[in-house]
Formats: structure tokens, sequence, C-alpha cells
């Protein structure tokens, strides 16, 4: 993604969190278009509904300790692991305390906690619904919208096709016969299932046209493969030539020293408003985790119920939202929520800490908190 683009994103994310409209993502009196996003089980969407600016004035506590923590434990998204692994010396730096992170997919990180029984201070998803959807109430109170990404297409100077390949043949490109497609497990990682959603949306209508028909899309599933669990894996199988196109977050591929696509809204899953998140809503991934629809991407970040140190917890939380941490996050080719937010259905269970750098509103355009 250009520096230019990546701006503009973070404007209209920007725009969305405010619930001011530049490009008309609300309409007029603050209200979303609803969007109707369903399935089955597993993490489904939102629909829209008026939103809620007020930040408040929580004073929830953050831990129950009277003093912070020396150690904190973080389960993230294989995603976070390059601007977290840059916040970690920081951190600790900061607040004389040592950080342990564990990466992996959103879902596995999930499950950890809600099924394997371990305890985490932080837990930091690619899919914000996840946590609202998985997480609360059993296993926390409250989560952040705090940073957005994109889908891309990565490959090598050398891949089958690269000398053809553009933003406008893409499809045509990775659907030719020998051609080899990677993108994570969807049922472990959020970005194996928007891999996924981005090759279904390509044949599905939008405003009267689409980029290719049912046939290409097979051949593009066909040509799939799942080789890891998590994205973060990827870079290292395409490198090798093991694969010759890699289909994941341009947090990644923008800062990799491999060319990259940037893809068409339409299917890259980035813009926060009714009218693509209702486009993206037709995209459906069955997986043995559940079944997951399609929305705009937005990362959700808590201290789960469970947190031994909820008190550092909710130190890291204020760290990634404000100042030096959003600095980090479009450093790594992230575009974070500013301000971020958090739904004002759990406003009075967020720290007030992290409270005073976010908005408490009830949806995020079209995606229900």
């Amino acid at each position: 993604m250009t520096k230019q683009r990546r701006e503009q994103q973070q404007r209209e994310w920007h725009d969305v969190a405010t619930g001011h409209s530049r490009r008309a993502f609300l309409k007029t009196g603050g209200a979303a278009g609803a969007v109707a996003l369903a399935g089955c089980t597993g993490i489904q969407g939102g629909n829209g509904g008026n939103t809620d600016t007020t930040t408040g004035t929580s004073d929830s506590s953050s831990g129950s300790q009277s003093s912070m923590a020396d150690s904190l434990t973080i389960f993230h998204a294989g995603s976070l692991e390059t601007p977290f692994s840059a916040a970690q010396p920081k951190f600790e730096e900061k607040y004389d305390v040592t950080v342990n992170r564990e990466a992996k997919g959103s879902v596995a990180s999930t499950k950890k906690i809600t099924k394997l029984g371990r305890k985490a201070d932080v837990l930091g998803v690619s899919d914000f619904r996840l946590i609202r959807n998985r997480v609360l109430s059993e296993y926390g109170d409250w989560y952040s919208i705090f940073t957005t990404n994109s889908m891309s297409i990565q490959y090598r100077e050398d891949s089958k096709g690269a000398d053809d390949i553009s933003k406008d043949n893409w499809w045509e490109v990775l659907s030719r016969d020998g051609v080899t497609i990677g993108h994570s497990d969807p049922a472990v990682d959020p970005s194996g299932y928007r891999a996924v959603m981005t090759q279904q949306l390509g044949k599905i209508p939008f405003q009267g046209s689409k980029l290719y028909d049912q046939s290409t899309y097979k051949k593009l599933r066909k040509n799939s493969t799942v080789p890891t669990g998590t994205e973060t894996n990827l870079e290292g199988q395409l490198k090798s030539g093991k694969l010759d196109y890699a289909l994941y977050y341009q947090s990644i591929s923008s800062t990799s020293d491999m060319p990259y696509i940037d893809l068409q809204p339409q299917v890259d899953l980035s813009k926060a408003t009714s009218k693509y998140a209702k486009h993206y809503s037709k995209a459906k991934v069955e997986t043995d985790a559940g079944t997951f629809t399609g929305a705009p991407i937005a990362y959700g970040i808590t201290v789960p119920s469970v947190a031994e140190a909820s008190k550092l917890g909710s130190k890291w939380v204020e760290f990634m939202i404000n100042g030096q941490g959003q600095e980090i996050l479009k450093d790594k080719g992230l575009v974070p929520v500013d301000p971020a937010v958090v739904p004002a259905s759990s406003k009075d269970a967020v720290p007030s800490n992290v409270l005073k750098h976010a908005n408490a509103k009830s949806s995020l355009g079209p995606l229900k908190l």
C-alpha cells in the first residue's frame, strides 16, 4: 500500500471513529446504514446504528492489585508480531517490566483462553468480533478497536506470471495452471478466512460488475494451498520458492522487500462503509472453528478477566492506542483507528486510563460493537 493510500485509509477510519463524514460514511444525523451480516455460528458481523461519541469518565479499576506486576503476558495475532515486537522494549523500559508474548492466529489465541484455560494479561486479535462473540462476557468485560488493515497479494520477481501481473489482472495470473497461492489456515487465523473471502468477493457483483466469473474463482481455489497456520510463516515460504504468491495483509506486504499488489476495495476488506460492508457480508467461510462472515477488517484488544496482571495489561492497551504506540502501528504498515473505540455498552468496565484515549460508541460505521 502506498503511503498516500494508507494515509487516506487512516483519514477514513478516523472519520468513522469520530462520527464525522468526509465521504458520506454515515448518513446525516449520525445513523449508519443497516448491514445484515449473517452467519450460522462463530464470527458474525453486525448492523449499524446510531453512534454514541461520548468518551465518559469511567473510574473503573484496571486491576485489583495495589501496584503493577513485574511481568506481562500477551497472546496476539501473528500480524501484530512486528508492531508488538517494536513496542515491547519501549514499554519494558518505561514500566521496568518483562513482556512475554505468544504470537499465533487470532482464533487459536482466543481459544487459549476460552478453551484451554490459559491466562493472559492482554489479548490482541485481528478480528475484534472474536472478542465480542467469544470472549465477552465469560472471559472479559470490554475491548477496544484500535487498528485496521487490508488484504494484498505478495510475490517474488521470479514468481510464475510476475512479469504480467498488475492490479487489473491479478486474478487472471493467479488462476493459471501451475501457479501456487498460499494463505494461512482459516480455522486458526482470520488472515486465512479473509484470503478466501477476497477470492469469493471477486466473483460477486459490486455496483453492477464483478472482477471475474465462477470458473476463475474455482481455478483460484484449486491453486490455493494452506502450508501454515498463521500468515507470518508465509513470507519465508514465498521467499524460498515454495509459493508463487501469498495472499495476506498489506501490513506484511508493505514492510517486506518483495513486490506486492494492492487489491480493489471491493475485495480487500478495507472500507468501513455500509455500502462496502453489505458487499463484504456476502462472503462466508465455513471451518471447524465456526462460520466466518465478511466485514471490514478491524483489530480488537482487551484485558481478559482471567488476567493476573490486569493493571499492567491496561497500560499496554493504553500504550498501543495512544501516541507512541500508534506511530509504531503506522510504521509497521497498519492503519490505527484514531481515536480508538470502545463499546458504549461496556464503557463502565473500561479502565479509566484506556477510556481517556478512546471514544465510546454503539457502532463503528457499519460495525456493531
